[in-house]
């Protein structure tokens, strides 16, 4: 079981069976991923010039991500750059590895068979006394393995309901006054993350994650795990329309405004409910499992 690999058996059962909306820390422990991606082993990695330029993000707060001449020659990854930048206190992020570390793919798909629910992970190395990303929130559960070194934490609840990609995004909805809110109020929970600590962080909570002036550098991996939704089995449901004429018939241009496009969308509003009604269950749900299981959806 690849999530054993995140979290003790006791968090395991937490995620499969009640999908916490607080976060929690777990005991992880040394497991495979820790023995197969050590903090030095994914030092080794990032610094070689080895991995992918274009799933490289280079940030030190409170600044934005540094564009990608800053850590390239000739469109490729500059590891003597990088090297510099993150001796200057620039956090690495390395994106998407389970596309490019066998280890890391074969744990994804076996997270998606157990789960249903498509995933990514990233590694972040950040400097002592440094921070890379500030506030902000993300639209799916992450689970977070400290890998090596201690990164605190500040969390606060969130401030907008179920976010979901391209719905309540933090850079779709952000307000200036969230900062300065948030730090007035103080966070809601704080704690440092160890090595051998995995943190369970639904979606939607602010996080401001910073590593203390202790000498040692931070480095974790983020799980992300994108959660199915009804809105993603309408989508399932209303894909096959297509296989419809009725749906499949071109509406005019002269039929897109006006009281004849209140009719049209009438008609076609009947024709789905139509449709749906029709649909066999059964079937569908084999369709839907399938999909799941295969759907693979990689996000940055």
């Amino acid at each position: 079981m690849s999530l054993r690999l995140l979290l003790p058996q006791d968090g395991v059962n937490d995620l499969l069976t009640t999908w916490p909306d607080e976060p929690r820390v777990y005991e992880r422990g040394v497991t495979g991923l820790d023995e197969m991606l050590s903090a030095q082993k994914l030092q080794e990695y990032v610094f070689s010039g080895c991995v992918p330029a274009d799933e490289i993000a280079v940030v030190k707060a409170p600044h934005p991500s540094l564009n990608r001449a800053a850590f390239t020659s000739n469109g490729r990854t500059d590891p003597l750059k990088l090297w510099k930048l993150f001796r200057n206190g620039h956090t690495i992020r390395m994106g998407n590895l389970q596309r490019v570390v066998p280890y890391l793919a074969g744990a994804s798909r076996t997270i998606q068979e157990e789960t249903g629910y498509s995933n990514y992970v990233h590694a972040f190395l950040t400097p002592p006394g440094n921070q890379g990303l500030r506030h902000h929130w993300d639209q799916q559960m992450a689970v977070i393995a400290q890998v090596s070194g201690i990164k605190r934490w500040q969390l606060w609840r969130p401030p907008v309901d179920a976010p979901m990609r391209e719905h309540n995004e933090s850079f779709r909805v952000w307000r200036d006054d969230f900062v300065p809110k948030w730090e007035a109020a103080g966070p809601d929970l704080e704690f440092d993350l160890k090595a051998g600590q995995s943190l369970l962080l639904p979606r939607g909570w602010v996080h401001n994650p910073r590593v203390g002036d202790h000498g040692e550098p931070s480095v974790h991996l983020t799980f992300a795990l994108r959660e199915r939704t009804p809105y993603w089995l309408v989508e399932k449901l209303v894909a096959g329309a297509i296989r419809e004429r009725e749906f499949r018939r071109v509406i005019r241009p002269g039929h897109l405004g006006g009281v004849e496009l209140g009719r049209q969308l009438a008609e076609t509003r009947d024709a789905l409910v139509k449709y749906l009604e029709g649909l066999d269950l059964s079937q569908a749900a084999v369709a839907v499992h399938k999909a799941a299981l295969s759907e693979i959806e990689y996000t940055t």
